[in-house]
Parts: C-alpha cells; sequence; structure tokens
C-alpha cells in the first residue's frame, strides 16, 4: 500500500474535503446563519488536515499524466453563485493579504463567495480524481492539491475564515442585543410608564433606600 496517498493523515484530508464540497454543493438548502456558522467550524479543520499531509519525494514531472478536472466554469459559477445569493451585501469583505496589495495603499474589496468556490475547485478536483482509484493520478494530483494549498488556497482560506468569523459573531452579537431588548420591554399605555419606571428603579435599590427616598 502507497504510504503517501493512502495514509492516515490524507485519508483525514480527503474525508474533511468531501465534507467541505458537500457543504458547497448544498448551500441554497441552508439558512444563512447555518452556512456560516458550518463553514466556520469545518475551514479550520480543513487548514488543518491539509498542512498535516505527508510530504512525498516525487515531483510530478516524473509522471507522464494529465490530470482531469471536474470543476467546469458552469459549475464553478453556480458554487459562487449560490453563496453570494445566500450571504448577500455581506459577500464582501475588505483584504490586505492579497496579491494586488503590491499595487495598491489601500485593502482590497475580496469576495466570501469567490474565496470559498476557489478552494472549493482545487478540493473537489482532487477528490474525484482521488475517488477513481488509479494511484499515479492520486499521487499527481494530491501533490497537486498540496502545492496549490502552498502557493493559493491555503492563503485564500485564513483570509476568509476571518471574514466569516466576524459574520458570525457580529451577527450573534446583535441577534442576543435584540433578544434581550424585546424581553425588556413591557406592554405600556401612557398611564403606567412612571410606574414601570418605579418598579426599575426599585430593583436597582434595596427596600430600605426606596423607602427613604419616597418618604
Amino acid at each position: 500500500m502507497d504510504n503517501y496517498i493512502f495514509s492516515k493523515n490524507t485519508i483525514e484530508f480527503v474525508t474533511v474535503g468531501v465534507e467541505f464540497c458537500a457543504l458547497m454543493e448544498k448551500v441554497q438548502e441552508s439558512e444563512k446563519c447555518e452556512f456560516i456558522d458550518t463553514t466556520v467550524k469545518i475551514l479550520p479543520l480543513l487548514y488543518l488536515k491539509a498542512i498535516l499531509l505527508p510530504d512525498s519525494n516525487e515531483e510530478n514531472g516524473e509522471y507522464d499524466i494529465n490530470i482531469e478536472h471536474f470543476v467546469t466554469e458552469e459549475i464553478y459559477e453556480y458554487i459562487r453563485n449560490s453563496i453570494e445569493q445566500i450571504l448577500g451585501e455581506q459577500d464582501s469583505y475588505l483584504e490586505v493579504f492579497h496579491a494586488d496589495m503590491q499595487y495598491s495603499e489601500s485593502p482590497i474589496i475580496a469576495y466570501i463567495s469567490e474565496d470559498l468556490t476557489d478552494i472549493y475547485q482545487d478540493i473537489k478536483d482532487f477528490i474525484s480524481v482521488y475517488s477513481l482509484g488509479n494511484e499515479d493520478c492520486m499521487r499527481v494530483s494530491l501533490n497537486e492539491c498540496k502545492n496549490n494549498f502552498m502557493d493559493y488556497w491555503g492563503q485564500k482560506l485564513v483570509n476568509v475564515l476571518r471574514a466569516l468569523h466576524s459574520l458570525k459573531y457580529s451577527s450573534e452579537e446583535s441577534e442576543d442585543i435584540e433578544t434581550h431588548h424585546h424581553d425588556n420591554i413591557k406592554p405600556t399605555n401612557g398611564n403606567n410608564l412612571f410606574s414601570q419606571r418605579q418598579e426599575s428603579w426599585k430593583e436597582d435599590m434595596n427596600m430600605d433606600e426606596w423607602n427613604k427616598w419616597n418618604e
């Protein structure tokens, strides 16, 4: 058995990659908060499994193999559009770790949908080749995916994770504030508004202070 393509770390990377691709392909079946929450959880795991991939002592040039790429332009645009639709105006974010930053003094506008689809493209192509079972093709595709991780989609992953982290926790904070606000509002009319204020003050004072204040 090939210890490179069938190693424990490689199998675990494939497993997480399959889950990530399934999440991207079913984005239209998810609610926005659910999609963000799940993506924030799976991206760090995907990064960890990628960085733990074993080293290969072979170069792809040693194999006269043309690796098939399964993600067509139509599939790419379908995934990207699906993510863009579910995120809406929150799809864009400012990015400083971007190749174009060397030509700009200002942060570059990046898109969560584009970053996630770029990651999806590399992972999907790899796991599709891997599933075919041709060991030479599997080895070449794994090398290609790992090199792309180091040079390209690994940086995109940590960039988009930062943006999604901000979305997840800013959204949760807003929901908590709104829930707390509504929970503390009591139905009022003009005549008992002052009475409700008194009850609120009483809760903040002990009874001796309250009685003394009302003497």
